[in-house]
């Protein structure tokens, strides 16, 4: 983003992801800051700052402190500490079969973001839907009533490795495959057809040669590489769909239902796209 401001927002919402990937609540950040003095003025830092500490409010926790070291480049981000019942916390595995994958937020931000420093975005409408989507924080944990709680059995966040990569660690350990709905994938506006122009990001392409073997089908947005992505969550079939409906009435509207945690078919697991 070239508006300091809401860079600080997403970084800060991005860090602080993980504690919500948990079913966490977030207690204290503290700021880890790299800054260009020599290139930039102390203006920009205190826009960046200021991005952050509104979102650490939001959040309900405490800023207090961080360090700061001079940098070629900036570079913002939290230390995130958080607490959550021993018994009650989301792990990335945990997923039983029949469970439902549920995710949050829409995939296409890492095209989206690489469409804006090329200066190709042709519909101010995408960069909108994507800065909304990356400063929203993933704050469901705190709302959700006990009864759908407990029906979250995995949970994880999808930031750089996109979809596949962090599909597929929910798997590991298991005997399970998880089977995605392809036509069921919520992606930001413009971001499919940026993507079937060749606009990807570096990491996507890192991203597919890391896991293609273990997809069945190529889908470009499963391997964009989200910055603040949505959670991405194993449910109990039973309040698969009371969650989601619950999700997008408190924010969250793009919730979907993407796949399902099937038996493994082969001795590796797979996503397996239908």
């Amino acid at each position: 983003m070239d508006d300091a401001y809401t860079w600080g927002q997403i970084a800060a919402a991005n860090s602080i992801s993980d504690v919500y990937a948990m079913g966490g609540k977030p207690i204290i950040a503290l700021n880890v800051v790299g800054f260009p003095l020599k290139k930039a003025p102390l203006s920009v830092l205190k826009s960046i700052l200021n991005g952050g500490l509104d979102k650490i409010k939001e959040s309900g926790a405490i800023l207090a402190g961080g360090h700061s070291v001079q940098d070629d480049e900036p570079k913002y981000g939290l230390v995130v500490y958080g607490e959550v019942n021993v018994n009650k916390k989301w792990l990335t595995r945990g997923a039983l079969e029949g469970d439902l994958l549920i995710l949050t937020k829409p995939l296409g931000v890492g095209v989206i973001t690489t469409a804006i420093k090329a200066d190709m975005i042709e519909k101010e409408e995408s960069m909108h839907e994507a800065v909304r989507s990356m400063s929203k924080l993933n704050d469901l944990p705190m709302r959700l009533t006990p009864e759908l709680w407990s029906a979250v059995h995995a949970c994880t966040d999808v930031t750089g490795f996109g979809l596949a990569g962090h599909a597929l660690d929910m798997l590991t350990g298991s005997d399970l495959d998880i089977e995605i709905y392809g036509d069921s994938l919520p992606i930001i506006v413009g971001a499919q057809d940026l993507a079937d122009s060749g606009l990807m990001p570096e990491g996507a392409y890192r991203n597919r040669i890391a896991y293609q073997e273990l997809v069945t089908k190529y889908m470009d947005m499963l391997y964009d590489a989200q910055t603040s992505g949505g959670l991405l969550m194993a449910v109990s079939p039973e309040y698969a769909g009371d969650l989601m409906d619950f999700c997008r009435c408190n924010g969250f509207p793009h919730t979907s239902i993407i796949g399902k945690f099937k038996n493994i078919a082969e001795n590796v697991n797979k996503l397996r796209i239908i």
